[in-house]
């Protein structure tokens, strides 16, 4: 058996292992072979979310030439455009460095280098590094046939009343973006949950929730955009959908106890959807709206109200007006399952019922709300 590495030996035995040789060239020689300047492949390395290098430093393998050449080509294809190949290549790298945290955090958990030899870690390497890679490929090839799909395959036609041409995702779009329902969902009370539990507690509070909100918002047609530990924002195509999304979400609580309680906040309207994220006034809308919000409760504003007011199976009380950050006279109504006939019953038109009912419903808005950033 051969000696235990130390740790800078097991960093360049890594180094080896990934990229297939040890530091052979430096930033300048790398921007001379792919004939770019080298402030270019600076700045794309940087994006990458790496550590700027001085251009002599031997720091570069003939992999790092072989992935700037391949970002160049992408360049001269047409594929991007000067303006947007940072943003692209800053999207992945922020993607694949969360994806490799998270997977050697769990490989530590069943491998312990400091008691394998150099053998002994080349050989777990050598069977764990392809079915990795194997599997992370077959992801990405997965969600563009789905991704395309959707683009192709759905209703190009565009929403009523709306203007515009439409998509191939089957929502209306101009200048300003596309429609859509835009949510944010909200773990109450995370900062405080979060002191009483350990961080393998916290951790698995977080999975659950990430992955129930996966399962709910894939399952009516949504996608997630984003997750940041106790929130995830997600999108959906058809205002009913959204809906459908947003109740499950604060219901899943009453069903599974080790759910945490949500709140939602939903918007419709037009964003712009830029490297897998969604950017836009609706946006912010439903985070205000989020940050209003009561425990268990949905709040939409009146653009997504007016779209679902006519679904019988959905409830909607427009309560009081309230004052948030950006918006001084926001107007949120409250969305619930309900049935046609009672809200009828109660005077409602159409299945919503106005603030001023008598219910009292209006004063919940603006408890408990916090200030959200804007995106």
């Amino acid at each position: 058996m051969s000696e235990r590495p130390d740790r800078r030996e097991l960093v360049d035995l890594f180094e080896v292992f990934l990229l297939g040789e040890e530091p052979s060239l430096t930033g300048a020689q790398i921007a001379e072979q792919v004939g770019i300047p080298y402030e270019d492949a600076r700045v794309r390395w940087r994006s990458l979310g790496f550590t700027a290098v001085d251009p002599d430093e031997v720091a570069f393998t003939h992999a790092d030439l072989d992935a700037l050449r391949l970002t160049q080509e992408l360049v001269e294809l047409g594929v991007v455009d000067e303006e947007d190949q940072s943003a692209l290549v800053r999207t992945m790298g922020r993607s694949f460095a969360r994806l490799t945290e998270w997977q050697l955090g769990l490989l530590a958990r069943v491998v312990d280098v400091d008691a394998m030899d150099v053998e002994e870690l080349t050989a777990v390497m050598e069977r764990i590094t392809p079915a990795v890679e194997q599997l992370q490929s077959y992801v990405w090839r997965r969600h563009t046939v789905a991704t395309a799909s959707r683009l192709l395959l759905a209703d190009a036609s565009p929403a009523e009343g709306s203007e515009g041409d439409a998509t191939g995702d089957g929502s209306a779009v101009d200048a300003e973006g596309v429609l859509m329902g835009v949510g944010f969902a909200d773990i109450v009370g995370f900062t405080r949950q979060s002191r009483s539990l350990s961080r393998r507690e916290t951790a698995r509070l977080v999975d659950r929730f990430e992955e129930r909100a996966l399962e709910i918002v894939s399952g009516h047609g949504g996608r997630i955009i984003k997750s940041i530990g106790d929130e995830v924002l997600f999108v959906a195509d058809r205002p009913e959908d959204v809906a459908a999304i947003a109740l499950e979400l604060v219901e899943e609580a009453d069903r599974d106890g080790d759910f945490p309680e949500l709140r939602v906040g939903l918007a419709w309207g037009r964003a712009l959807a830029r490297f897998g994220d969604v950017l836009g006034p609706v946006v912010n809308l439903a985070s205000r709206l989020t940050g209003t919000s009561r425990p268990g409760r949905v709040l939409v504003d009146r653009s997504l109200a007016e779209e679902l007011q006519d679904r019988e199976e959905l409830k909607l009380r427009r309560v009081r007006r309230t004052s948030v950050k950006g918006y001084r006279r926001l107007e949120p109504w409250s969305l619930r399952r309900g049935d046609r006939s009672a809200e009828q019953d109660r005077g409602g038109v159409g299945g919503v019922v106005d603030e001023d009912d008598g219910a009292g419903h209006g004063a919940a808005v603006g408890e408990g709300a916090q200030e959200r950033p804007d995106r």
